[in-house]
């Protein structure tokens, strides 16, 4: 599978090869040289802001309903197939036929926001001329394209239910045509137990190993049950809190610095009616409506919500980013003489995520289990709206709203201040770029004349896209490693930035590329999400200035920063070298401001990400085939020459033997496979 944190793999044959080819490289002509000029001195040394590189969460591609989210159960509360009965109940389905049991909905749910139930009226009973199947019949739900169930593991089964007379229905997990049996538990019940809605809780642990796996309610008892609000969720969560614990354990080796949700489009709407509302996704679970997202096009129960985007940020250590609707969606929006109540929502919203728990919305986080304020410092007043009618109108009135209620939060601003000056205040602004591999890469210098005056660059959606992507090529990344060192070196004016989108669920891909590929039970990281891996100790390091000298044209970007591994206290010189060419580079490397023998004898490394050819992808059957391999360099030195492959993205680590190297903030290392 893979993440940054990937078993150590042994690759002694990958060793000789490279050596050989290194041999053969440096013996011939063709190469092309370069030399790097570094100044390590203190007065080359500037800060790297400490919230450069982080992370955008858009629910997209099932990223969070089917991915993040570890609810198993899709469409739980029947309300996916609209508000009127009967209704569409898919994906749930019917086991047995229409003489033994009529399964509908009807609006007779004890929740007043989602009314809808399942109606499941059994025909056949235990016992005489129709009598049920052994197995009995029911419904099942098969998740979102199949639920991993592991051996071992408990399931919490979650279900409200109401009959006119006594129950008994199994709850269980099974394989996907119902055969294979891993967990089960009964509910029984009297008639009068079960007259009103009644909340049951049973857990299930699993026997066997499934990852294409369903839940079913089944019974033998003629009679009319009625269920809602059925989940099924495992216990072994990412800190407890509801995540999956594979796909978060990905985002947390990032190292995000700040963390950007919950989109995107999604907080658009292809019309407002079908925007994200927070208010609507707090609060107990059974509770809320759920909506249906249009511009992406599926149904979300909303289980992963406002208070669920805020902890997942906690549990990373990140920043949270909230953008909220501003009244605009893709093709309606409220005039600006009408926003006031849009604008109340905002404030609304940065109450339940700081205010005191005895204030209004306050009282409604902590009565979710978090007394304490979670840390909003950043929101984004709409998403990709700059050019609507209406958007700079709706956007002061929120900034003045805003600046007034809470003077410390900074707001960010749709339009792109990057090549002129806003014409509106704003903190920050969001710039955009979907592009070639070719044009991204050569943005590498966009930001280098742009106006260190007003507010800061976060550029919070970037990838190569197109026919250079793929699903996730290695060509596409290098081109992205470029962009990054030029937004590691003009981070002085670029204070955020994150890849997108980050996460794709194999069976809805309504996006390509994206960084991490998922199903119910694999996952694997596409060679972007490798790249950003190797930029996570930037956020809070030290840039120093550093030249690139070149006989050719060969597209060869480099930049050099110190970090400090937290876990050990070690100070590395890093070196990043991205080639986008065809060519092998030998590069000379200098770094002067030095003491003398500062440069360890021992101890430094060099990763590289590289393929054998620019197209390649990682896959589920090959989740490894382009990730970055980490080796000894036995050649550390203020003065050294390092073989850059075509295509190719190489890290440098030079361990420092003294202190003199400056660092603001410590960051972990990334561990990679190594030799």
């Amino acid at each position: 599978m893979g993440s940054c944190k990937s078993p150590h793999i042994v690759l002694l044959l990958y060793v000789l090869l490279c050596s050989v080819y290194r041999c053969f490289a440096i013996g011939v002509d063709a190469n092309q040289t370069a030399n790097l000029l570094i100044d390590a001195s203190q007065a080359s040394a500037r800060p790297i802001s400490d919230t450069l590189f982080g992370i955008f969460f858009e629910e997209i591609n099932h990223a969070g309903a089917g991915g993040v989210w570890a609810e198993l159960v899709s469409n739980r509360g029947f309300e996916a197939g609209g508000p009127n009965t009967p209704s569409n109940i898919d994906p749930w389905a019917i086991i047995g036929n229409e003489s033994f049991l009529i399964v509908s909905t009807d609006r007779s749910s004890c929740f007043d926001r989602n009314k809808v139930a399942l109606r499941m009226e059994v025909l056949c009973d235990t016992q005489g001329a129709n009598s049920c199947p052994a197995g009995g019949v029911g419904i099942y739900n098969p998740g979102f394209w199949g639920m991993n169930i592991e051996k071992g593991k408990t399931y919490n089964a979650v279900l409200y239910v109401r009959s006119s007379g006594s129950i008994n229905v199994s709850v269980s997990l099974t394989g996907s045509d119902g055969l294979q049996k891993l967990a089960a538990a009964n509910i029984i019940a009297s008639g009068s137990e079960v007259s009103n809605w009644t909340k049951f809780e049973v857990q299930l642990e699993a026997q066997g190993t499934n990852p294409n796996s369903r839940l079913q309610l089944t019974t033998t008892s003629k009679g009319v049950i009625w269920f809602d609000q059925v989940s099924a969720i495992p216990l072994d969560t990412y800190k407890g809190h509801g995540f999956r614990k594979d796909l978060v354990q990905m985002l947390a080796d990032l190292k995000p610095q700040f963390f950007r949700f919950p989109g995107g489009c999604f907080v658009e709407g292809e019309w407002l009616r079908n925007a994200f509302r927070w208010k609507e996704t707090i609060g107990p679970w059974e509770e809320r409506p759920g909506h249906f997202g249009d511009v992406w096009k599926y149904w979300t129960d909303d289980g992963l919500g406002y208070f669920e985007f805020l902890q997942l940020s906690e549990d990373l250590g990140s920043l949270p980013i909230w953008v909220f609707n501003n009244g605009i969606s893709h093709n309606d929006q409220v005039d600006t003489s009408s926003v006031l109540p849009f604008v109340q929502e905002a404030l609304d919203g940065i109450e339940f995520a700081r205010g005191s728990p005895n204030s209004t919305w306050g009282s409604l986080r902590a009565a979710m289990g978090h007394p304490e304020p979670f840390d909003l410092r950043y929101v984004a007043i709409g998403n990709e709206d700059c050019g609507k009618k209406n958007y700079r109108g709706n956007y002061l009135k929120f900034f003045s709203a805003i600046r007034n209620a809470y003077p410390d939060i900074k707001m960010i601003s749709n339009c792109d201040g990057s090549s002129r000056q806003l014409d509106h205040p704003a903190d920050m602004y969001d710039f955009h770029i979907y592009t070639s591999a070719s044009n991204l890469f050569s943005m590498a210098n966009h930001f280098d004349h742009t106006s260190r005056n007003g507010p800061k660059a976060f550029v919070s959606e970037y990838a190569v896209t197109g026919k250079d992507a793929g699903r996730g090529s290695l060509l596409a990344a290098l081109a992205e490693a470029g962009f990054l060192i030029g937004l590691e070196k003009n981070s002085d004016i670029v204070e955020m930035a994150s890849y997108a989108p980050l996460f794709v669920n194999t069976h809805d891909r309504r996006w390509n590329p994206d960084a991490i590929v998922f199903d119910s039970s694999q996952l694997y990281g596409t060679p972007s999400y490798w790249v950003q891996c190797l930029f996570n100790e930037s956020s809070g390091a030290t840039l120093y200035n550093s030249t690139l000298q070149m006989n050719s044209s060969t597209p060869l970007l480099a930049s050099a920063i110190s970090w400090q591994n937290s876990e050990n206290e070690n100070t590395y010189l890093r070196i990043k070298v991205v080639n986008l060419g065809t060519d092998t580079v030998n590069l000379k490397v200098f770094v002067d401001g030095l003491d003398p023998n500062s440069i360890s004898l021992s101890g430094s490394t060099k990763t590289v990400l590289t393929s054998n050819n620019q197209m390649d992808e990682n896959s589920f059957n090959e989740p490894t085939k382009v990730i970055p391999k980490q080796s000894l360099l036995e050649s550390a030195s203020e003065e050294m020459e390092v073989v850059i492959s075509p295509r190719s993205f190489t890290s440098i680590d030079l361990l420092m033997e003294s202190s003199d190297i400056i660092r603001t903030t410590g960051a972990d290392s990334v561990s990679v496979s190594s030799i």
